[in-house]
């Protein structure tokens, strides 16, 4: 029988890349995955312990529970105490206590508290960043302080000996890698995120406005998911940049890696970011990242990839559309000192296997060499 539990309420986007890269170098017979589709989020993590209470088998010999932070660890134990034995692992790809709304009113706290209780009754707790486990620890007093007669103390103390960074692994030796050429192109500017307001897709229309405003030449390229609904600053963004927009909306995944090899920056507008594996797949493409000097960025980037304000930014892609001499000796310079070993599979793989082996014994089985 499996010795290893996986759950994953939001089984899509990152969490579903997370668990099927490293899951490859199990053998079946070794884990149980109990997954949910990745839609209406709020659901899933409101319900997805009720649910995996009734499916996952109550006859088992479960020694690692490994799940994401949708789920809310404390009401699956509560519901199945038989579980509690299992050495729990929490994995954060993002945390509530840190979560932009666009009005506070419209906050639902009790994402955020599922996720510190959610802690409390975990072993182990991993964020994908240093930046998240930092942002989560920081924010757990002045979250609590919602309410409005009950001082909760030293919940930090208690979970922090349990927090570590283990990095995203992204599977770079999957990805075409570019064959960088003599080339006196348009600059290619690329943005592969989610259309919604946290990586302000207004910030990145305003500044493609502002170049073109300004008559340099470049080309442009809006990936990423839509969202139910265009943002209202997309809706006409073709008819003002014209034929400087070649690309507009999701791409299937080749496509979106010939869209890639061909761009030569990559930009994040985020509000809210904890990791980026978008950014940091299109830098491994060849594409120079320019990011906020903020959230996630600073851990990863050298500081010459960050701005501080639009300014900095349109200033920063304007000297590259009008120099590209100039642009493509900043991004060899990046090349140069970048070190994509730090976020690849094939350095991180082996430390969730470990870690997620730990409290099984035995030797674990590399089955694809990652």
């Amino acid at each position: 029988m499996a010795k290893v539990l996986i759950i994953e309420p939001f089984y899509g986007g990152s969490h579903k890349q997370l668990l099927d890269t490293f899951l490859q170098q199990f053998h079946p017979a070794e884990y149980d995955l109990f997954t949910l589709t990745a839609k209406k989020w709020h659901w899933r993590s409101r319900i997805g312990a009720l649910y995996f209470s009734e499916t996952i088998p109550r006859d088992h010999q479960y020694k690692t529970l490994f799940t994401s932070s949708v789920l809310n660890l404390a009401e699956l134990i509560g519901l199945r105490p038989d579980l509690a034995i299992c050495r729990k692992i929490v994995y954060f790809h993002e945390n509530q206590l840190n979560y932009p709304v666009r009005e506070i009113k419209e906050r639902d706290c009790q994402y955020g508290l599922n996720q510190i209780m959610t802690c409390l009754s975990a072993d182990q707790i991993v964020f994908n960043s240093q930046y998240n486990k930092i942002s989560f620890l920081d924010n757990i007093k002045s979250f609590l302080n919602i309410a409005p007669d009950l001082k909760l103390k030293n919940l930090r103390e208690k979970l922090e000996p349990r927090c570590e960074v283990l990095y995203f692994p992204i599977p770079f030796h999957t990805i075409p890698k570019r064959i960088f050429t003599k080339n006196d192109k348009p600059l290619h500017l690329i943005w592969p995120h989610r259309w919604e307001h946290d990586k302000n897709p207004q910030f990145l229309t305003n500044t493609l406005l502002e170049l073109n405003k300004r008559q340099v030449d470049f080309r442009v390229s809006i990936l990423g998911e839509r969202a139910q609904s265009i943002p209202e600053c997309f809706e006409n963004i073709g008819e003002l940049l014209k034929e400087k927009l070649i690309n507009f909306g999701f791409l299937s995944k080749d496509e979106y890696y010939r869209t890639l090899l061909d761009g030569d920056v990559v930009i994040s507008t985020a509000g809210h970011e904890f990791y980026g594996v978008a950014m940091l797949e299109a830098s491994y493409c060849g594409c120079l990242p320019v990011a906020p000097n903020k959230l996630v960025y600073p851990e990863i980037y050298p500081e010459t990839s960050l701005y501080n304000t639009s300014n900095q930014l349109i200033k920063m892609l304007y000297n590259w559309c009008k120099n590209r001499h100039l642009f493509e000796r900043d991004r060899a310079i990046f090349y140069e000192n970048f070190d994509f070993e730090k976020y690849s599979a094939v350095s991180i793989v082996p430390k969730f296997i470990s870690m997620i082996r730990a409290h099984i014994g035995g030797t674990p089985a590399m089955v694809n060499g990652v």
